[in-house]
């Protein structure tokens, strides 16, 4: 038994059972890849998955333990890796987050931009896509934190940071009536064709909670993924936009009015996410103080020691 063999069963697993798809994503070959489970297999003396012809079906219960033990070894080796360079060049690496739009585009940069001129030679990316996939970048090791709303809290294999609470205002192009409607309120919203965020994005559900509170169904023409196409669409006048407030600058969106309506939704919360048990390097410490200066060293320590339940701002 060996670590690759491990690290084969485990990227076959997250890749649907597809061995090519997990061959290609560990740079080898399709039948290295299915020799050593069949090796490891046989040391065990158990079938991790259910094969029907060459084909991979299901993962067996003994594989389920497997794939359990696999992935906390993958991560004691990863930790060790880190552990290891934090010590021999503590301000130098990589780290990869994982993120919505909107945190990319609105929330971040700032934070990147201070965080780039602290480590210089830290190598930054960033992997942008719902708070679902998001989080399963963190939990496959191919980003060492997530930031978004909603779902992250929902991660119980990620150890909960809150960051931030944020509301939500409505845009419409100047001159529209939805702007000088006081007070703003759900029934003069609903009576507008609206564009706002995907189902899977953004603290959407917040936003149906409220109109169903109310026993009103709006009239929601187009959802997009991202902020900057709802307030495109917005100022085509194809509909009035329920946009995160964070996304809105009067500077730059000059032919829009907005209207805060922090009133009528519950706040949402932002939060980072680290995998449990995961060893973080300093700068990844920075990084999140940065982003959140009451998550000290000290406080997300504590999160990882305690289990990382939170109970929001």
């Amino acid at each position: 038994m060996n670590i690759q063999q491990l690290r084969y069963v485990f990227e076959v697993a997250r890749h649907g059972l597809n061995v090519s798809e997990a061959a290609e994503a560990l740079f080898t070959s399709q039948p290295g890849v299915s020799k050593q489970i069949r090796l490891l297999e046989e040391e065990l003396g158990v079938e991790i998955f259910v094969r029907h012809g060459k084909r991979l079906v299901a993962i067996t219960e003994p594989g389920r333990q497997v794939l359990a033990i696999a992935e906390r070894m993958l991560l004691d080796v990863d930790n060790l890796r880190q552990v290891g360079a934090e010590f021999s060049n503590e301000a130098s690496g990589s780290l990869s987050i994982a993120t919505t739009h909107t945190q990319a585009r609105y929330a971040l940069p700032p934070v990147i931009q201070a965080f780039m001129t602290r480590y210089p030679n830290v190598r930054l990316s960033l992997h942008q896509g719902s708070p679902r996939q998001v989080c399963e970048y963190v939990l496959s090791g191919e980003a060492d934190i997530a930031i978004a709303t909603e779902a992250i809290a929902e991660e119980h294999n990620l150890v909960m940071l809150p960051c931030y609470q944020w509301n939500r205002c409505v845009i419409a192009p100047q001159g529209h009536p939805i702007l000088s409607t006081p007070p703003l309120t759900l029934e003069a919203i609903a009576r507008h064709p609206l564009i706002t965020y995907d189902f899977a994005f953004t603290g959407r559900n917040q936003i149906n909670k409220a109109f169903l509170g109310r026993g009103l169904k709006p009239n929601v023409v187009l959802t997009a993924i991202d902020s900057d196409i709802i307030k495109t669409y917005v100022g085509m006048g194809l509909g009035v936009g329920i946009l995160a407030r964070m996304a809105y600058d009067p500077a730059v969106d000059r032919g829009l009015g907005m209207v805060d309506a922090a009133h009528l939704f519950e706040s949402s919360t932002t939060r980072i996410g680290v995998r449990r048990n995961s060893w973080l390097r300093g700068y990844v410490y920075a990084f999140i103080e940065l982003f959140a200066p009451h998550l000290s060293r000290r406080v997300v320590d504590a999160a990882l020691a305690g289990g990382g339940e939170d109970p929001g701002l």
